[in-house]
């Protein structure tokens, strides 16, 4: 896959040019590692008797924080620019992308060091510093070997799910020049050898946020590798990259999200670092960029800004069986599984969107997993609704009139047996028309179409009265 490939189009579920991890051949070792750690955080959450409290104390303080968002925002620029910080806001990612750009003109930067920022990903921010010349190197173990591979990240907390160790060895080997190997830790200390001159020479530090706490103005990043520690103080310049939901009213109610976090994440206590931003180092240059995005388009709805709530904890793709059999990159866009299949038609839009809620069989396990207690299954539904009343590719002109002619069809036994009957002829006669893959591709791509049954039910149940009324005639002659 070329870099030119990278570029995200919108979200279209499953559609041909989202080559990679699409139905029905994907990868195994995605499933069987989100399966494992989906019952390895069930079991925890198990042992905590207080679990089911801190789902809902979480609940309750993010819908709080959504409520009161305008002021809590406020609050939080008024107290960090104190301690020096600059923030800037973005309506869009555009409008993010120049602000990003500026400093690093504003600053001759020429490399940069990034840490985990989904953030990042929605602004194809690295797209823009390759367009300005800039080089900008991901520093997260998991998005540092899907930029050597060329890919996007098919999990939002474990980027290269998908790939095994002998996949990074070859990574390594084909972008690197490492001698290959398939051995864990070599391939980790492989990493850490080649990021290390990285963060030495760059000019300018990047990371995400995982929390922004309102009355102190404090930036919460939390990681596991150090990458996040070394990206945002060993540069002279920070630039921070969050959400307008990202905020929290007090410090106060902080433990109770890094409880949840590090549990539904990745089956940790506690996430090894949590990093406690308070404001710009003496010395060096702090940006903090708050960015809008279509999330005012998500908190205008009252049925879905609940979704807003999510802390990127990646608990319900594990569980969801479809994200499982499908990966991430069939979702299109940077929000794969049951959270982006209703975060990310409020931000893209239904138009370019509107099929991913379609993306889910409803079971609700993604509900039972998420530690904020978002209602996930009754949001799909919601946009589901939306999906087919609003312009949408669920709304089509097409789909308008393949469900009319589908309930003209069904709406008249004699309708509906000449309909069966076109189906049964267009089945035995499938074999020998030219099919495009482009146009069916999802129902014949690994599977055969169905052979034809025998007599319609309707004809043997006929042929069966008759019988039976054959027999009665005679018994009564």
């Amino acid at each position: 896959m070329s870099s030119h490939d990278l570029h995200l189009e919108g979200a279209p579920f499953l559609k041909e040019q989202n080559a990679g991890l699409y139905e029905p051949a994907g990868s195994k070792s995605l499933g069987e590692a989100t399966e494992r750690s989906s019952k390895q955080n069930r079991a925890i959450a198990a042992e905590i008797p207080s679990w089911q409290d801190w789902r809902e104390s979480a609940r309750q303080i993010k819908q709080f924080a959504i409520a009161n968002l305008d002021k809590l925002l406020v609050q939080f620029e008024e107290r960090i620019s104190a301690r020096g910080a600059t923030v800037l806001w973005a309506e869009n990612a555009e409008q993010a992308n120049r602000l990003v750009l500026d400093i690093a003109r504003e600053h001759h930067v020429k490399t940069v060091v990034k840490g985990k920022s989904m953030v990042s990903e929605e602004m194809e921010l690295n797209h823009t510093f390759e367009a300005a010349g800039i080089r900008a190197v991901e520093t997260d173990l998991g998005e540092y070997i899907v930029q050597l591979a060329h890919q996007r990240p098919t999990h939002i907390v474990t980027p290269a799910l998908h790939l095994s160790a002998e996949d990074v060895g070859k990574i390594f080997a084909e972008r690197l020049g490492e001698p290959f190997s398939a051995d864990h830790q070599h391939l980790t200390n492989v990493a850490r050898r080649h990021l290390r001159e990285e963060y030495l020479k760059a000019d300018m530090g990047m990371s995400g946020v995982n929390f922004a706490v309102a009355d102190t103005g404090t930036l919460v990043v939390v990681e596991n590798e150090g990458n996040g520690g070394l990206s945002t103080s060993t540069p002279p310049i920070h630039v921070a990259l969050m959400g307008i939901e990202k905020v929290l009213p007090s410090i106060y109610y902080l433990p109770v999200f890094l409880n949840l976090l590090g549990r539904s994440g990745t089956g940790q206590k506690l996430t090894t670092y949590t990093h406690l931003i308070h404001g710009a180092t003496p010395g060096k240059k702090l940006y903090v960029i708050i960015l809008d995005n279509g999330r005012t388009n998500v908190l205008a709805d009252p049925a879905t800004h609940a979704a807003l709530h999510c802390i990127r904890c990646g608990a319900c793709l594990n569980a969801c069986p479809v994200y499982r059999r499908v990966g991430g990159w069939a979702y299109g866009w940077v929000y794969p599984g049951p959270i982006g299949s209703i975060v990310t038609p409020g931000l893209v839009g239904l138009k370019s969107a509107g099929k991913l809620p379609f993306a889910s069989s409803l079971c609700g396990a993604c509900q039972e997993v998420c530690p904020i207690k978002i209602d996930i299954p009754h949001q799909l539904v919601h946009l589901r609704h939306r999906a087919v009343n609003e312009p949408s590719p669920m709304n089509s002109l097409s789909e308008r009139l393949t469900w009319k002619a589908w309930a003209w069809a069904m709406s008249g036994s004699k309708r509906y047996r000449l309909a069966m009957a076109a189906v049964r002829l267009g089945v035995r006669m499938a074999k020998f028309l030219p099919w495009h893959p482009g146009k069916l591709g999802a129902w014949t791509r690994g599977r055969e179409l169905p052979r034809v049954p025998g007599p319609a039910f309707r004809k043997s149940w006929s042929r069966h009265r008759s019988q039976l009324d054959s027999h009665d005639r005679s018994d009564r002659t």
